[in-house]
């Protein structure tokens, strides 16, 4: 269910950038020389923002399955030293 997650979220993350993308090349937002209409504006920052809240979230999923980051094998050798120095202390 948790992959279905991450998939869902980097699937809803790339359809807004298609869509700013379809703004540029409609012509909506024109970078030279500049020009926009406040509809193409507006809806790119609207975008941008769906688009910003679904890849943070994929990331963050990615993250704690250990896809990206540290892993888990880093985890797992930071918790045995100190599962080993509380059994010393005892």
């Amino acid at each position: 269910m948790r992959s279905m997650i991450l998939v869902l979220s980097l699937v809803l993350g790339l359809l807004p950038l298609a869509g700013v993308g379809w703004i540029l090349a409609s012509g909506m937002i024109a970078l030279w020389p500049l020009s926009f209409t406040v509809d193409g504006l507006f809806m790119s920052l609207i975008l941008l923002t769906l688009s910003a809240c679904f890849l943070l979230n994929a990331y963050w999923e990615a993250r704690d399955r250990g896809l990206i980051g540290k892993g888990t094998a880093a985890r797992k050798a930071a918790a045995k030293p100190a599962a080993s120095s509380s059994a010393k202390a005892n």
